[in-house]
């Protein structure tokens, strides 16, 4: 739950950085450079908090699995996670060789 606090904050943060939120935006005339600037970190903004997101629904997965008493087996196979990988990827829901399957 603290790593969900955590996310959330991030992505608070994050978002106050959008250079399209800047009231200025919309009514200025700046120059084609500040445009493409302003576009690259409006993107680089929505793709931190896409990641973000992602890893927040990843971690309330583990948390209703938690719920369910399934915390901890990979979702794949059936088998142990390991807790090392756990304490690495709290929100880890397959073991490392089904992970590397998955990522094939």
């Amino acid at each position: 739950m603290e790593e969900e606090k955590k996310i959330l904050q991030q992505i608070e943060n994050i978002k106050k950085e959008d250079p399209f939120l800047d009231p200025d935006h919309a009514s200025d005339n700046a120059a084609v450079d500040t445009d493409v600037r302003e576009q690259v970190g409006h993107d680089t903004v929505e793709a931190q908090v896409k990641d973000l997101t992602k890893r927040l629904q990843e971690i309330k997965i583990a948390m209703i699995n938690m719920e369910k008493g399934n915390y901890g087996t990979c979702e794949r196979c059936g088998a142990s996670i390991p807790q090392t990988r756990l304490e690495l990827v709290p929100e880890a829901r397959f073991c490392i060789e089904c992970e590397r399957k998955l990522r094939k």
